[in-house]
């Protein structure tokens, strides 16, 4: 017999503002689930984690959670304020036998969780966020962007450990990858309505674009009922003094249904001016060299010619902005030569979206900016070259009008995007600069801007941790690794990897002879015999073997107390149960890498 679902939501009716947010929504959280949470931007995703976390009451329906069963919840901007340390809120639902892990998950993200939340950067206190759901252990997880803000190497952390765990979790993001990596089912908030899916984001694209055909072929049904009765209405008075009043009320009916549909969103209509072009040579970097505390770039030579897509990757707190800011003229190198091309026109896209008044009002960021004003005109801008109406041009970016009055302060943060993305696209550019531009934008947004890059003209430099989207962009990657070395590689972050794994080959062919796993250890992954999904995996083993074990340690570390049974006898069986448990994970992954291995050596 099958185990009863950890979640049951039956007939939810939640309204917003006047409007209906969801109406008779039904949801089935299963044992074990892996759920991706989708929808546009202002679907109402945010809001259903919530209501599946018990933080929202909707105004009715039933929300059943299964005895016994905890639910956690990390929202996108997580509330630090009251704590010193990081460690304080990672800590504070915690026992005090249960705070090792909070330890353990900060060791994998290398978090320092001694630093005050006032200090903290994005990227850390998200860590924070994910140390303290971690660490909590509910049998649901609920994650509302959690790649938001990581590096590579901290998402890879994450991944690694829920491609693991045997909770069930639900999972808010943008982040392709990641999403197709974990997921083995699709929640699909759409205009009110919530559907399910029993396969992987894999599947999204093509099951979406069904259920959008089947609507298109509806609507076309109903049109041509409506039209059919409608003749009739007409036709029919001449026909016969009383019409047929019940095919009369029908009409009526059919025109109500009709007028009650939601049309879909569109996206939003995105486009690139280049303008002029620049010369052939856009960036050239020469020896250049900087340090603060520590070094960021040494001896760095780079060429960047027009039409180039340059991404720099590497962990957070290495340096990319920094070496972005240089190679664009914003920051002068402690040694070595920047020399810019002629008639560049830079267009900047920063991840702090420091360029919007979070005061003033979305026509006021707009109108106010002297680059787009239209003299005697107050109410319009210049949008590549022609005078648009500013409310007109707001609509295509998918703002309302209620919205053009309002505060940016407002917004959303995958809204702060889109204006942004506004604002630049409507000025002709030849020289993109885009720092973390994938934070917060939803999956059709992120489509077309990746279309928009694709036919630009012009040259980009970004930074990005979203690898689906620096494989779809980037021609050149340059990979910060630290202490002051950034190695450049063609192509994006796959080709990155692979001829990073070539280079490194020749530690690749020793094998993993002890159970001690460092992150760097690869093998050859070209050989014949393995699927790309089997490839992957064999990469990833070593790092979730290193995990465990050093989970398993710290297990033992903490059960080494001799009077932890006599004095905590539950919290003794609850880390025995954990050490049990993660030996039998590790002997499982050993047993997967060494039957890999072998594939991978089959000539």
């Amino acid at each position: 017999m099958a185990a009863p679902p950890i979640l049951t939501l039956s007939n939810i009716h939640l309204t917003f503002g006047g409007n209906p947010l969801f109406t008779g929504l039904d949801l089935v959280v299963e044992e074990g689930a892996r759920l991706c949470l989708v929808g546009r931007n202002g679907s109402g995703k945010s809001t259903l984690l919530k209501v599946i976390a018990g933080l929202v009451q909707p105004d009715d329906g039933v929300r059943f959670l299964k005895p016994r069963q905890s639910v956690g919840y990390m929202e996108q901007d997580p509330d630090l304020s009251g704590y010193e340390t990081l460690r304080d809120y990672a800590t504070a639902n915690l026992d005090a036998g249960d705070l090792y892990r909070v330890d353990m998950v900060a060791d994998g993200l290398k978090l320092d969780l001694d630093r005050s939340p006032n200090t903290a950067s994005g990227g850390e206190r998200r860590r924070a966020a994910l140390a303290k759901i971690v660490a909590e252990d509910p049998d649901l997880m609920l994650l509302d962007e959690p790649t938001n803000h990581l590096d590579v190497q901290a998402i890879a952390w994450l991944e690694d450990h829920l491609r693991t765990t045997r909770k069930a979790f639900i999972l808010i993001s943008h982040d392709r990858t990641f999403l197709r990596t974990l997921t083995r089912g699709i929640i699909w908030v759409d205009r009110g309505v919530v559907r399910q899916h029993p396969k992987g984001f894999e599947a999204f694209e093509d099951w979406r674009d069904k259920k959008f055909e089947e609507e298109d072929m509806q609507r076309h049904k109903l049109s041509r009922l409506i039209k059919a009765e409608g003749r009739w209405a007409v036709e029919g008075i001449s026909a016969r003094r009383k019409r047929n009043q019940g095919r009369v009320r029908r009409l009526a009916d059919l025109r109500a249904e009709k007028s009650g549909q939601i049309k879909r969103t569109g996206t939003a209509a995105m486009a690139l001016d280049t303008g002029g072009k620049s010369g052939k040579l856009v960036v050239e970097a020469i020896g250049i060299s900087k340090a603060y505390d520590k070094p960021i770039v040494t001896d760095f030579s780079l060429r960047i010619m027009r039409g180039e897509r340059i991404a720099l990757v590497g962990p957070n707190g290495v340096g990319k902005t920094t070496l972005l800011n240089m190679l664009t003229g914003q920051l002068a190198p402690d040694s070595g030569t920047i020399k810019l091309g002629t008639n560049l026109v830079p267009a900047i896209f920063d991840q702090n979206r420091d360029q919007l008044d979070p005061k003033a009002t979305l026509w006021e960021t707009l109108t106010q900016d002297k680059e787009l004003g239209v003299s005697g005109k107050n109410d319009q801008i210049m949008v590549r070259g022609n005078p648009k109406h500013v409310v007109g041009y707001l609509k295509e970016f998918l703002f309302d009008d209620n919205q053009a009055r309002g505060p940016v302060s407002a917004l959303s943060g995958g809204e702060k995007a889109r204006l942004l993305l506004a604002r630049i696209m409507a000025k002709p550019s030849n020289l993109l600069i885009l720092d973390e531009p994938t934070n917060d934008l939803d999956i059709e947004t992120l489509d077309l801007l990746q279309e928009v890059l694709d036919s630009y003209d012009g040259s980009v430099i970004l930074v990005s941790h979203d690898r689906d989207f620096l494989d779809l962009v980037a021609t050149t990657t340059i990979a910060m690794e630290g202490d002051g070395k950034a190695v450049i590689y063609a192509g994006g972050w796959s080709d990155y990897r692979m001829q990073r794994r070539e280079i490194n080959g020749e530690d690749a062919k020793q094998g993993r002879k002890t159970k001690a796993v460092k992150s760097s250890d690869s093998i050859e992954l070209n050989k014949a015999g393995l699927s790309f999904t089997q490839k992957h995996r064999l990469e990833a083993l070593p790092d979730v073997m290193a995990r465990l074990e050093a989970e398993i340690a710290k297990l033992q570390e903490f059960m080494s107390d001799p009077d932890l049974f006599t004095n905590e006898p539950a919290k003794f069986q609850k880390a025995t149960d954990g050490l049990i448990e993660r030996q039998a994970m590790l002997d499982a992954a050993e047993e997967e890498w060494l039957e890999l291995v072998a594939l991978a050596e089959e000539e």
